[in-house]
């Protein structure tokens, strides 16, 4: 077997080798008269992928023998194209006969150097041949990379497993009042039940497809799939890399999942290479499991406005689940919680606050008694306003009630807050100069037992 190939055909082939080292470890070749195969699998045989290069991709195409098959570490093939693409005049891959212990690869390079790489076969070599009939797939969508990497970015980086939920468009209300109306898929992050997840944050997005997708067809019940992330970016990187939109098959919950290249309108037909990734889907359906972890805005089409009352009044009140109620766009909402778990944890500011109240509760009487008697406030405070020390009995001045009468409203609320009591009246300093003899520091706390 004897291949050539430059110029943009040596991209598009580079390419295909970046992502099927992202994918697996062995590169499985296998060549006849018409096409070249590349075949990888990951350790764990969960993620297959096969790229076909036609004859016609090639300077020179060159197999003797009817079926040619070896197999080599693709990580000694990313170090043959460590070397600049741009650098490089062609590629020429050469295997001596079908039994032959090493590949030949030689790279021409413009500035007249020839690089020379022998990588050994492996003696048993792991080819896997898997065969799947998109057409026969009841679901599917086209989306561009870009978008669709857009999407992703709302998840960790560190997520591993991914679930998207697909739903029939006549299934779900369109009208203002739903505020999931018209969103048929959903893009959910999964939690192993089985892990400790305190830490992660767990996402759902809700995205109409008319908007964010080229195609979408789904009818039926509602189905979901759930599988991996790495091996989803690393296709997503290599359809944006040859400029080409990302084709998904899917079945149900157990069933494999099918990625490809979306060629326009030819589909491929007169491309000179095709790709196919098949990613195993766990067996364990997340459409009722996940019904615990629905948001509480916009989960279902049932009281929108009690909802939409509640969400508001949760803002207000600093809630608990860190939630976000406002989507970034009219057609894509986004919901996040921190290890979906929104009603059992406590945050820390919501910790320090209890903690100040209960400290405030226990010795707040007796501070705020003695500051209102130095009359640093200069203001007395009203029976009835302080809810902390109203059974308490403190010094007045009434004299200066009938003066200072419009100014206890303002600054009842202000006796209360710790960080207005030395500086609450600056500008009365040198009024009050005369007193400072009289007035004592105020003495150390102590915690009363």
């Amino acid at each position: 077997m004897e291949i050539t190939l430059s110029d943009n055909a040596l991209k598009t082939f580079a390419r295909c080798i970046t992502c099927l080292a992202r994918i697996g470890n062995e590169l499985a070749i296998q060549a006849s008269s018409s096409q070249l195969l590349f075949h990888t699998i990951n350790s764990s045989r969960s993620a297959y992928q096969c790229i076909a290069f036609k004859s016609g991709l090639f300077d020179a195409y060159n197999v003797s023998s009817n079926s040619l098959q070896c197999s080599v570490l693709l990580k000694a093939v990313c170090a043959v194209l460590r070397t600049p693409i741009t650098n490089i005049d062609h590629l020429t891959v050469r295997l001596p006969d079908p039994d032959a212990p090493k590949v030949q690869w030689i790279l021409d390079c413009y500035n007249g150097m020839r690089k020379t790489y022998w990588i050994t076969c492996n003696v048993e070599p792991d080819i896997h041949h898997l065969s799947l009939d998109r057409q026969k797939f009841p679901s599917n969508f086209v989306v561009r990379p870009r978008d669709l990497s857009r999407l992703l970015a709302n998840f960790q980086s560190s997520l591993q497993e991914i679930t998207i939920i697909a739903t029939e468009p006549s299934s779900l209300l369109t009208d203002a009042s739903n505020e999931i109306g018209g969103k048929e898929v959903e893009l959910r992050s999964y939690m192993d039940p089985t892990k400790d997840n305190d830490t992660l944050l767990h996402t759902q997005l809700w995205i109409d497809p008319k908007e964010e997708f080229l195609q979408y067809v789904h009818t039926g019940d509602p189905i979901d799939v759930t599988f991996s992330v790495k091996e989803l970016k690393a296709f997503l990187s290599f359809c944006e890399g040859c400029e080409v939109d990302l084709h998904l098959h899917f079945e149900k919950a157990g069933e494999p999942i099918l990625m490809a290249p979306k060629f326009g309108l030819e589909d491929g037909s007169h491309s000179n290479f095709d790709a196919t990734l098949v990613l195993a889907t766990m067996l364990i359906s997340q459409l009722h499991e996940g019904a615990a972890s629905e948001p509480p805005v916009g989960a279902t089409g049932t009281h929108p406005h009690t909802e939409e009352r509640n969400a508001s009044h949760m803002l207000q009140e600093n809630c608990r689940a860190n939630v976000s109620f406002e989507p970034p766009s009219d057609h894509t909402r986004i919901w996040s919680d921190l290890s979906a778990s929104a009603f059992k944890s406590i945050s820390p500011l919501e910790e320090r606050q209890a903690q100040g109240e209960t400290i405030l509760n226990d010795d707040g009487q007796r501070e705020i008694q003695r500051i209102s008697t130095m009359q640093i406030s200069g203001v007395a405070s009203v029976p009835g306003n302080n809810p902390i020390d109203s059974n308490v009995p403190t010094e007045k001045d009434h004299g200066q009630e009938p003066q200072d009468a419009m100014q206890d409203n303002g600054q009842a609320i202000s006796q209360h807050h710790r960080s207005n009591w030395v500086d609450a009246e600056e500008d009365d300093e040198d009024e009050q100069d005369e007193d400072e003899q009289d007035i004592q520091p105020t003495p150390p706390y102590y915690e009363e037992h």
